[in-house]
């Protein structure tokens, strides 16, 4: 199943299993009907940004919209088989290193963040979680709420995502940081 197919099948099942309509998806989302009717037909390939909208309003992480419901975790999970998804924007790249899990072991998201660029995601009003980030390579800027981080290689960051949060990448080349995520 290609990424495309994969985001369009558990939008559209994370949905309906909630209950919602597209309509309601779109005001709880800011995202509209239209362009969430063309993610679950895979006429539009979405934004990291909109991903992260969408994720927020339904109570799941990204993860959970990236990854299929029977993925399981192994003692060895090759590179073949971690899910990658790339934003057409702007190119950011990730990686699920690690399979989502629903009894809360923590997975692991590696990204690649090109220079110049940017992504926004809204707070996680329900189910937050955790995250602790390392930065592998280059320079990374993080808005968390109110608080600024300038971020270099080797660094570590701990966060939620209750408040609005926004990466951003001021060097002249791509960084590249793992983000690990749970529920504490």
């Amino acid at each position: 199943m290609s990424i495309d197919q994969l985001i369009a099948t558990r939008l559209q099942s994370l949905r309906k299993a909630q209950g919602l309509s597209l309509e309601q998806l779109a005001s709880r989302s800011d995202v509209s009907k239209a362009m969430i009717s063309k993610i679950e037909r895979q006429d539009s390939s979405p934004s990291a940004s909109l991903l992260g909208r969408l994720a927020a309003s339904l109570g799941v992480s990204l993860a959970q919209l990236l990854a299929e419901d029977n993925a399981q975790s192994a003692p060895l999970r090759l590179l073949a088989q971690q899910e990658v998804w790339q934003d057409p924007d702007i190119g950011y790249l990730r990686r699920q290193v690690t399979a989502h899990e629903e009894h809360g072991a923590p997975e692991l998201v590696e990204i690649t963040l090109p220079a110049g660029t940017r992504v926004s995601y809204p707070g996680w009003s329900h189910q937050a979680y955790r995250q602790r980030l390392w930065m592998v390579e280059g320079s990374l800027n993080i808005d968390y709420g109110a608080q600024n981080y300038a971020l270099s290689a080797g660094d570590a960051l701990t966060f939620g995502v209750d408040l609005p949060i926004t990466f951003s990448n001021p060097g002249e080349h791509p960084c590249r940081y793992l983000l690990v995520m749970s529920d504490k």
